[in-house]
């Protein structure tokens, strides 16, 4: 592609972004981020396969079929972990397909966004820990003088003062060990691999949840619970997951006239003085919600719980098929999608905004439940790796 095309086809995508941000700033929902990373991934294709006819190959059939045993699974069903993995493989096969067109094309486009790329990866490989470490200790601290002293709140702080430790030692003790025993050492760096790769498709498929775009066909749209101040008035991160259900409660009645019911969910906690629901339920009415149109589940202690009971309130609601949302933030949808399932509610999850300070603490809060709910997964693969190193120390040993 001669330099004029390739300059023709930028101004076309800038003209293209600029005209989805002028079309989604007039909506309720404001959608303009996913729908311009969607146009973005579609022009990018399109050149590629522009450059790919012209030359008169087909390698785009490779990163084709990993896209769609991703689509595939995904659209089936999106709450699953398997999926952040499936995605990783087709963007690892799409990089390689770009590389490839890149020198097949002499492609100046492709040549700057992927020294772009590989300029980031050169760096994360030289500094990454380093600037990983320097990160979580600066997250923590604006997290602490932000929110309250809570081991929740801890967790970015309590990272990088292991990730530190572990450096100490590589750096200054392993070299006085013996070899045996820094071969044992060696399940630390694999377990921070493996963990790392988990952690990677987690949050991938966490971030994909976050673009889902519901139908407005909703008969109910729950909203999740969350602490109170001083036990009866809501935070203002649950104050944003009442207002997502509003915007979306607004949106759906403007676009068809049908109403949906707010159905809020949360009990009561032995520190405060009224349910989560009849706090929620005070502030959706203070925003001009109809009494009407709220419903109240006022049992739960848990998100499990808030899927299973607020499933029964929908079941007993209504003697036909319903659809359902929910509304939380958008760290805490993936997971309140897998209770969802778990509490069999065909029902995915909508977003609400977060603090960006928060968002990293919030995210390892919630791989650490995700850890959890698959503990004898982990276990399995901590005591493989633990026989791996123990055999190759006792070889060293007896060898040495």
């Amino acid at each position: 592609m001669n330099f004029n095309l390739e300059i023709i086809f930028f101004i076309g995508y800038l003209l293209g972004v600029i005209g989805i941000y002028v079309w989604q700033r007039r909506k309720l929902l404001n959608s303009s981020f996913f729908y311009i990373l969607l146009f973005s991934g579609l022009a990018l294709l399109a050149y590629t396969l522009f450059l790919e006819y012209r030359e008169g190959s087909y390698f785009f059939l490779l990163p084709l079929v990993f896209f769609s045993i991703f689509a595939i699974s995904y659209f089936r069903e999106k709450r699953r972990l398997i999926n952040g993995l499936l995605f990783n493989f087709f963007l690892m096969s799409f990089g390689s397909y770009l590389l490839f067109v890149m020198f097949e094309a002499q492609s100046i486009f492709l040549g700057g966004l992927l020294s772009v790329i590989g300029l980031a990866i050169l760096f994360t490989l030289a500094f990454g820990i380093y600037a990983l470490i320097l990160f979580l200790y600066w997250n923590s601290y604006l997290v602490l003088k932000k929110e309250s002293f809570s081991l929740a709140n801890l967790l970015t702080l309590l990272l990088g003062i292991g990730l530190t430790i572990y450096l100490l030692i590589e750096l200054f003790v392993l070299s006085h060990l013996p070899d045996w025993l820094a071969i044992l050492f060696f399940i630390v760096p694999l377990m921070l691999g493996y963990f790392f790769v988990v952690f990677y498709n987690y949050l991938t498929i966490s971030v994909l949840y976050q673009f889902n775009r519901p139908k407005y066909n909703q008969d109910y749209i729950i909203v999740l619970g969350a602490g109170l101040i001083d036990g009866k008035t809501v935070t203002p991160l649950l104050a944003k997951r009442i207002d997502k259900a509003i915007q979306f409660y607004k949106a759906q009645k403007r676009a068809t006239m049908k109403t949906p019911m707010i159905l809020m969910s949360g009990g009561k906690g032995s520190d405060e003085s009224v349910s989560e629901a009849e706090a929620m339920r005070a502030y959706a009415l203070e925003q001009g919600i109809a009494a009407e149109d709220i419903l109240m589940e006022t049992n739960s202690r848990t998100t499990l719980e808030n899927m299973k009971f607020s499933k029964e309130i929908m079941d007993a609601g209504s003697d036909q098929p319903y659809n359902a949302i929910f509304t939380s933030n958008n760290f805490h949808i993936f997971r309140a999608g897998l209770f969802a399932r778990q509490a069999k509610i065909k029902a995915d999850g909508i977003g609400a905004k977060t603090a960006g300070y928060y968002l990293p603490n919030a995210f390892l809060r919630e791989f650490v439940a995700i850890v959890a709910l698959h503990k004898k997964r982990h276990i399995i693969v901590f005591l493989f790796f633990l026989a791996f190193v123990i055999l190759f120390a006792l070889i060293s040993l007896l060898f040495s």
